[in-house]
């Protein structure tokens, strides 16, 4: 992907129409609730997770689905709930809302496509503060074998510029919750600070972190992510231009957008939009609408097989208006989304 410059999202269609679905688009699974999360693995299943009801499932291949477990000690509120979930060193991965906390727990992930189990858990990162919404929740595994987890300020604006604070920043850790010799800041978790509420993280193909994040009033933002600097909340939102404060590449309009879930696939990134109704496709520095209104409320956005690619709805959460069907993974040839 070439380096793109400052640019402003423009709104690219007009009217509240929605947007048909396009030639080759299918449903993979419906009937989910509240779903926040998918990861997608080697064997062929995909493991889905639940907010509110706090469930893991596993959609085989073939379509099937199984309740893998309810994760113990989710306490859903507001925005919180069972939020992000990733799959490594043979392990789950899961960031949720406890009584008194966000926090990351790795669970041994047991059995094979089709009996899929958790085994004992471990909590590798606690003490992130809680709110009704602004609770981040995404945790990806990044290409050095790190854990990076995004935070939002859970309310408080302030924590975002507090180094002391693990709000409002992305963090770095190991994958037992230790804290990388080479962070920014010595024994600290912290790898990027000055965030409102990020909750989409992504690797380009030549290992450079992106990121997504939820803007107040004005300006919703894609960040080039560089350890150690500061991405303006809450002194600066949008394109600031302010010695200090790293400007976002992209920025949209928060009615056009509210981003979750990013994806990188074949040299596109991919940005399921909540409020927005849309999959930003963003290639060359250049950000697309797709899917404008079609399938309300986006959450999330993987790789799917064969060129395709996999998007999350989010209409079952309180804030939606679900279509029959909802919530659902829909899966879309990746060339209708770029026009190649």
């Amino acid at each position: 992907m070439k380096t793109p410059g400052i640019v402003l999202a423009a709104l690219l269609l007009t009217g509240c129409a929605a947007a048909p679905a396009p030639s080759g688009t299918s449903d993979v699974v419906t009937g989910l609730q509240s779903p926040w999360s998918m990861v997608r693995l080697d064997s062929g299943s995909t493991l889905v997770g639940e907010r509110d009801s706090a469930r893991i499932l596993e959609l085989q291949a073939d379509g099937s689905v199984r309740e893998v477990a309810t994760v113990e000690g989710v306490a859903p509120g507001g925005e919180g709930g069972l939020l992000g979930l990733e799959v490594g060193d043979g392990s789950l991965f899961a960031y949720y809302t406890a009584a008194d906390d966000n926090r990351v727990e790795r669970f041994a992930l047991e059995g094979d496509a089709g009996s899929y189990s958790l085994g004992a858990g471990t909590v590798i990162l606690d003490g992130l503060a809680k709110a009704g919404n602004h609770d981040g929740g995404r945790i990806k595994l990044g290409p050095d074998g790190d854990l990076y987890v995004t935070v939002g300020d859970a309310g408080d604006p302030q924590r975002a510029q507090d180094l002391d604070s693990p709000n409002g920043k992305i963090l770095r850790i190991g994958v037992d919750g230790s804290v990388p010799a080479d962070n920014p800041f010595p024994g600290s978790p912290v790898y990027s600070y000055g965030h409102r509420n990020p909750q989409g993280i992504a690797w380009d193909a030549d290992g450079q972190l992106w990121a997504a994040e939820f803007g107040q009033d004005q300006w919703d933002e894609f960040n080039r992510i560089e350890p150690g600097r500061n991405y303006g909340w809450p002194v600066v939102e949008g394109i600031a231009g302010q010695p200090g404060y790293v400007d976002p590449l992209i920025q949209w309009a928060t009615d056009d957008a509210s981003p979750s879930g990013l994806a990188y696939v074949d040299g596109v990134f991919y940005l399921a939009a909540l409020r927005g109704k849309r999959l930003w496709v963003i290639e060359d520095g250049t950000a697309t609408a797709a899917l404008v209104g079609t399938y309300g409320r986006l959450r999330d956005v993987v790789a799917g097989p064969d060129g395709t690619v996999w998007v999350l709805t989010n209409n079952t959460d309180g804030r939606g208006s679900p279509h029959s069907g909802d919530d659902r993974i829909v899966q879309l040839p990746a060339d209708v989304l770029t026009g190649g």
